[in-house]
């Protein structure tokens, strides 16, 4: 049972954990070209709306992930260890940032240009949003990086690997 429970939980987070990460990463640049005044701007409002909802459908997807992974560790009998509550407190922020700060972000950025009229004003404050979120996303990404490390380490494992 632990090695379907650990497959099921390897494959989700490769199938659903990797996109999302990828998505949210290339949305600021094309936000940005999809909120100027280039001549890309309407090629760049598909694609906007494309890495949003891919942002969207796989997060709640990926909520499986960590309910796997908890399955997995209880059967394995390692949910006390160091490294898998670090990981899950890790997995925790990365929700937070994209539940409230990536998705939030990307809702706005979506819902303006579903505005027939746009005020100057109004897109310069979210262009300049696009840095934040792009440091936000860069967290999201770096946070899965560390759980990753933790997840085949395992520091203070008793289990041999």
């Amino acid at each position: 049972m632990a090695k379907f429970l650990l497959s099921v939980h390897v494959l989700g987070a490769i199938l659903l954990i990797g996109p999302v990460t990828i998505a949210a990463s290339l949305f600021p640049r094309f936000a940005r070209q999809a909120l100027g005044d280039g001549p890309e701007q309407e090629s760049a409002e598909g694609p906007v709306r494309l890495l949003h909802r891919i942002c969207r459908v796989y997060a709640v997807a990926g909520v499986s992930v960590p309910a796997f992974g908890v399955g997995t560790a209880q059967v394995m009998g390692v949910m006390g260890s160091a490294w898998l509550i670090s990981s899950m407190a890790l997995t925790v922020v990365a929700a937070i940032l994209l539940g409230i700060a990536v998705l939030g972000t990307q809702d706005d950025v979506v819902t303006h240009l579903d505005k027939p009229e746009r005020t100057p004003a109004s897109v310069e404050s979210l262009i300049a949003r696009l840095p934040r979120l792009s440091m936000i996303t860069g967290l999201f990404a770096l946070a899965w990086l560390i759980v990753v490390v933790l997840m085949i380490v395992r520091p203070g494992s008793t289990t041999g690997a």
